[in-house]
């Protein structure tokens, strides 16, 4: 039997054309005995890392092995003098090295089929056709063919060759052409490929002649590494390709033939596209999904369905007849060398200025003039010097100079353009350095945050600075950086889409053209999650469910295959995408190290260059990585100040607001902290409250803390703090680095601090400890309590005490915290709780403005504001700026570029005339002043401006303008307005182009009158065109009547329903809205069924009626009904999730005076005073109705709790509610 290795192909990552995994093909190789494979997707190289990475994990052991035996063998053979027994065991470990040798190791060989442009890579002609395909331009796609890296030269060129594919050749698909194989043919292996390739389209086409000189050209280039490539499908198949055999055997006979003739040795491959025989199905089903095509049309694209990985003997029964075919694809896996992709760090090269010797020197210049603006001549100790000295010397030592020059270098450069940037992220807010670059803008030294966290001394690790800018700053800053470093040096980081679980299944269930009910039925039948099982699979979910199992066994075909095949393709890459924050900045150009594509910039349209390496292994290729992130939060800031300096006319230095701010901390103690950063959960603020923080340091650790399992030190901390609970260190020196957490452990950097303090740990293995004990590491813990026990001894300190204080750490390590991370997100937080205490419409201006496309989030701010007594208005031509913007009346106004179908340049024209020449006067004025059409505002855009109620100051009722006009021919008062204001515009632009000037009398055109009568809409109507508009009520809620009952009575809200694990099983819930969509449908044994969704204030939820619920709530199923709902939460009797069972459903205008039979009052003493008393019981002796009233007061310890209960009984009106929450009263109803 001829030895044989497949060198023809397609993984998955060849998209929804290969199936294979990477691992599932050299898997099966090894298996087989094959001394290597080849990797070979179409036009691109995305699989190439992962292929070479996990060749290399399997060649691992042999060659650890190996590497053992010569460092004994080297160990003995260095001894001067050998012992008989050492003798004998040097020859035996010779004996074994040798036969490790002689086990080969299997080879990875890197390859592409690429496609070959026929004319010009740079040509892109639509209307010239190809001579054999008159259908096509010529320009389409290209010829195929296989490019193998021989050696590590060749994989550059032939990662150059891919990445000019994408960049400047793609045209249906990403083209090289010969120029590109002429430039960069060196150390590459070319095979003519497949029935694609040129040489077999000549021949097919009976243009021999062509085909002998496509075989001359290619051997003139590449001499023997060119190779013609022969192969067989033939197929019993019927559903399989039958005409791809014919061709194959025509275009064969011609390519032996023309070998011999030229001297070109033929070889044999079989495409591989799948992997094992049984896979050819799905893979049929993968093509319907690449081309767009339902299984069963008969023009669809077909494989042979022979694509499958054939083992050794299997290709020697094919191609028995020519077997040097088989024996050359071993010559070419000889002909290639082991060779590595991988590389140490690549660091950009960053400008010096004259006068410093190199970066180092120009770094330490720039740390130490930023030193001086940061401390102050003072302040500049020597304790800080010596800190900043250290970490250069490790920045120096580990060759990264060039990295910090270049981080300071791009944020220097976003702060002078205005881009907000953060205060730093992560281990990187540890260095003074970074500090003194204004890389970060927190105190590492005074925060006790540590260096060796970030970078270790010990150990060489690269550096990850991650940057947070504003959501619009961020692309301004991507586009310095190309424009600095060249673009083809920066990069960004491919990501790989894969099929799921549910997508796979709609994926097969379409080509199949399973119906689309059945289709989404089995893929909601799959559950979120399974007990005890990590992802959820298709096979996963099929045991669990019994639903499922049951029809993975169907007799219906569609159904049972429709699971079958989805759960083969289930993890197939389906697409790339590109990461959401990783940058790469390159040495060189970026397709000298990895290959390259392409995408479009959704933001600019322009072209981005993307890495075909996803982010995980890039950094062993020797790129640089960098995360540039955007942080929705800095925008909102940027416009709470844009807000504050536009009504306040106060320009706020943000990063220097005052950090003991009494009111920003009474927002914090009050627990006011919603729309706020990282504070603002319902727990958060409970805890916020009993803690009532006072001093930053208060922040950082409730930040670091409110996570599950610190979780649970919360009440102990706050305990302390107000000395309820005794603070007790184990040590004395242990108060140095725990008094600010009130001696409890609380961060990462303190266990560092303190290991160093009592057991003299050097910085570095202050930094393995908190590695080992993070992830558990039980031998690398035991030899460092070994260290930590006998330094511990050495200074003085008891044995049992060190015992006592390391088993505390043990059992803490695991969740504590990265105090870096903590204290820079602590600030950020700071500033807006600042922002919101001092500046508070402002501020909430800002976090609408920048949550438009957040339903969820909107309705929480709009419901913030009313509890501060801010008023959201609707939109107003006079007031409204492009987003929420406050007026002089400090409310907020609903900004005119938020509405639906007014354009932004029709915005521009609005905000600009009413600047330049004053408010409008009135609908004519606007009408008079504002281009019509023009400007972009055109009929559309007054409809939308009408029912937003931006003209409501106008005077005149929304309705009215849509009014029918008693005479002239127009339609109605808007458009006899818009035809006014366009008449008027125009002899208004004759006037002043005509030579002699107009008369005045012509200018004086009659006004329209608007009707005397209109059709009045409903409330409910006319809520709804605004919200249509808007995207949500703005002046007034068609639910508020109900809101007491919907917010105080009912346990959950429309939104809480979506999640019913949360919810929590065989609970009984009752919630109630406004029914806002309606599906009726019927089930496959044909019962009718109907799907509702119901929307409170706070959200939706969507409700399916079966069987009996819908034959006993069908005559709620309509659009428009205010409803109430109960019900339980229990297991889906055939799905391992839980489901609602609604068992009561009534309109709420029936339950609204009858459900309530008693208001109570939770009143915290420390948020009231005399004013707050004297309103609230206004406000109960002037509501009366039929509900009993009893009130709790509390002093917020639970130890001084006072419970009243009154026979008045009151009416719990809306006002009642909003009181209340304005003033942190918590009202419930039962």
């Amino acid at each position: 039997m001829q030895p044989f290795v497949h060198l023809h192909v397609h993984s998955q990552f060849s998209l929804l054309d290969g199936q294979a995994s990477v691992k599932g093909l050299v898997d099966k190789a090894i298996r087989d005995g094959m001394k290597g494979i080849a990797l070979t997707d179409h036009g691109a190289m995305f699989g190439i890392k992962e292929f070479f990475d996990y060749v290399g994990k399997q060649n691992a052991p042999l060659l650890s092995e190996r590497k053992a035996l010569r460092k004994q063998i080297d160990e003995l053979t260095a001894k001067e003098s050998r012992t008989a027994e050492e003798e004998e065991q040097l020859t035996k470990l010779h004996a074994d090295l040798e036969a490790a040798e002689a086990r080969p190791l299997f080879k990875p060989i890197l390859g592409c089929e690429v496609y070959c442009a026929r004319r010009s890579r740079l040509q892109k002609e639509a209307n010239v056709s190809n001579p054999y395909r008159p259908n096509q331009s010529i320009d389409n796609s290209g010829w195929h063919l296989v490019l193998l890296a021989k050696d590590l030269q060749g994989y550059r060129n032939l990662i150059k060759m891919v990445s000019q594919a994408w960049i400047d050749g793609y045209y249906y698909r990403p083209r090289i052409d010969k120029e590109l194989l002429e430039q960069y043919h060196e150390g590459i292996i070319a095979t003519s490929a497949c029935l694609g390739g040129e040489i077999p389209q000549h021949i097919m086409y009976g243009n021999i002649e062509e085909a002998e000189k496509s075989i001359q050209w290619f051997k003139g280039l590449f001499g023997d590494d060119f190779y013609l490539e022969l192969q067989r499908h033939k197929t019993d198949n019927p559903l399989g390709n039958q005409e791809t055999y014919e061709k194959q055997q025509q275009v064969n006979a011609v390519l032996l033939e023309l070998g011999k003739k030229h001297g070109v040795k033929v070889i044999a491959t079989n495409d591989i596209h799948f992997l094992n025989e049984e896979d050819a199905e799905a893979h049929d089903r993968l093509i319907c999904l690449s081309t767009g095509k339902d299984l069963n049309d008969p023009k669809r694209m077909r494989y042979s369905k022979q694509e499958w990985m054939k083992t050794t003997a299997e290709m020697n029964e094919l191609f028995a007849d020519v077997p040097e075919v088989l024996a050359n694809t071993q010559e070419i896996c000889d002909k290639v060398s082991f060779y590595s992709i991988d590389q140490g760090p690549l660091m950009p090269d960053f400008p010096i200025p004259e006068g410093f010797e190199d970066e180092d020197d120009y770094l330490r210049h720039l740390t130490y003039e930023g030193a001086k603006r940061k401390y102050g001549e003072e302040g500049l100790t020597a304790e800080v010097r010596e800190r900043i000295d250290f970490e250069l010397a490790t920045i120096k030592n580990m060759g990264f100079p060039g990295y910090f020059l270049i981080v300071q270098d791009f944020i220097a450069a976003a702060r002078n353009m205005g881009v907000f940037v953060g205060p730093g992220r992560g281990s990187a807010a540890g260095s003074a350095v970074a500090y003194c670059l204004n890389i970060t803008d927190i105190d590492p030294i005074r925060y006790d945050l540590l260096f060796e966290r970030f970078l270790n001394p010990d150990r060489i690790s690269m550096p990850d600075i991650d940057v947070d800018f504003d959501d619009d700053g961020r692309a301004d800053v991507l586009r310095w950086v190309t424009e600095k470093y060249g673009y083809e040096r920066v990069a960004h980081i491919v990501t790989y889409g894969t099929m799921a679980a549910k997508s796979a299944i709609k994926d097969v269930a379409r080509v199949q053209k399973l119906p689309l009910a059945e289709s989404d039925r089995l893929a909601k039948l799959i559950p979120d999650k399974i007990p005890n099982v990590k992802n959820v699979s298709i096979e996963a979910a099929i045991e669990h469910v019994p639903e499922l199992k049951q029809a993975s066994l169907s007799s219906e075909r569609l159904v049972s295959d429709t699971l079958k095949y989805a759960r083969i393709l289930e993890g197939n890459i389906r697409s790339t995408g590109v990461h959401a924050c990783g940058i790469i900045i390159g040495k060189m150009d970026i397709s000298e190290v990895v290959p390259l594509s392409t995408a479009e910039d959704k933001t600019t349209g322009e072209s981005m260059l993307v890495t075909q390496y996803e982010g995980s292994v890039i950094e062993s290729t020797g790129l640089i990585k960098m995360d540039f992130l955007g942080l929705k939060t800095l925008s909102i800031i940027k416009e709470a100040l844009l807000n504050i300096k536009k009504s306040r006319g106060i320009e706020i230095d943000i990063d220097h607001i005052p950090i003991d701010d009494e009111t920003t901390y009474r927002l914090y103690a009050e627990g006011r902290t919603i729309g706020t950063f990282q504070f603002e959960s319902a727990g958060m603020q409970k805890y916020l409250r009993e803690l009532e923080p006072s001093t930053f340091e208060d922040l950082i650790a409730m930040n670091a803390l409110y996570r599950p399992g610190p979780m649970d030190y919360i009440p102990d901390f706050i305990d302390r703090k107000h000395g309820r609970k005794p603070i007790t260190y184990d040590l004395p020196c242990m108060e140095r680095y725990l008094k600010d957490t009130y001696g409890i452990t609380v961060y990462q950097e303190q266990v560092m601090l303190l290991s160093r303090e009592i057991a003299d740990f050097t910085r570095g293995q202050s930094d393995e400890l908190r590695k080992a004990m993070g992830k558990k590491l039980a031998d690398k813990m035991a030899a460092l309590k070994v260290k930590f026990l006998s330094g511990g001894k050495a200074k003085g300190y008891s044995e049992d005490i060190l015992e006592k204080i390391w088993a505390d750490w043990a059992k803490f390590a695991s969740y504590a915290f990265n105090k870096s991370h903590a204290t820079c997100y602590s600030w950020v937080a700071y500033q807006t709780a600042y922002l919101k205490a001092n500046y508070p419409a402002e501020y909430m201006a800002g976090a609408l403005s920048r949550n438009l496309n957040n339903i969820t989030e909107i309705i929480k701010l709009m419901d913030e504001c009313r509890a501060m007594k801010i008023r959201v208005l609707n939109p107003d031509v006079n007031e409204s700026d492009f987003k929420f913007a406050v007026n002089k009346d400090g409310d907020i106004r609903f900004g005119l570029n938020a509405i639906k179908g007014v354009s932004s340049s029709a915005v521009e024209a609005i905000i600009r005339e009413r600047e330049e020449n004053g408010p409008y006067k009135d609908i004519y004025d606007f009408c008079e002043r504002v281009p019509m059409n023009a400007s972009g505002v055109n009929r559309k855009t007054m409809e939308s401006l009408i029912f937003s109620g931006a003209f409501d100051s106008f005077g005149l009722q929304r309705e009215h303008y849509l009014a029918p006009m008693e005479v002239g021919n127009d339609d109605n008062f808007m458009m006899a307005l818009i035809r006014y204001g366009q008449v008027l515009q125009t002899e208004q632009s004759i006037n002043e182009n005509s030579l002699f000037g107009g008369e005045e009398e012509a200018m004086k055109l009659p006004r329209p009158t608007p009707p005397s009568t209109y059709p009045q809409l409903s409330d409910l109507e006319r809520l709804n065109k605004e919200r249509d508009l808007v995207g949500l009520y703005l002046s007034g809620n068609p639910l508020n009547p109900y809101r007491v009952l919907l917010e105080c009575y009912c346990p959950v809200t429309a939104l809480q329903m979506n999640d019913l694990d949360a919810v929590g099983e065989g609970r009984q819930v009752s919630f109630g809205g406004m029914i806002t969509k309606v599906y009726n449908g019927t089930t496959k044994r044909g019962d009718p069924y109907a799907r509702i969704t119901i929307e409170d204030m706070s959200g939706s939820f969507d409700l399916a009626l079966f069987s009996n619920s819908y034959v006993n709530f069908a005559q709620y199923c309509q659009q428009g009904l205010f409803v109430f709902l109960q019900g339980v939460v229990q297991k889906h009797p055939y799905r391992e999730q839980l489901e609602f069972v609604v068992q009561r459903i009534e309109l709420l205008s029936q339950v609204i005076d009858t459900l309530i039979q008693s208001i109570h009052l939770d009143i915290d003493v420390r948020l009231i005073d005399e004013e707050v008393i004297q309103t609230l019981g206004d406000l109960l002796s002037n509501n009366p109705g039929n509900a009993m009233l009893s009130i709790r007061i509390s002093d917020g310890t639970g130890r001084h709790d006072v419970e009243l209960t009154y026979d008045q009984q009151i009416a719990p009106t809306p006002l009642l509610l909003d009181f209340c929450q304005h003033t942190g009263i918590e009202m419930t109803a039962r």
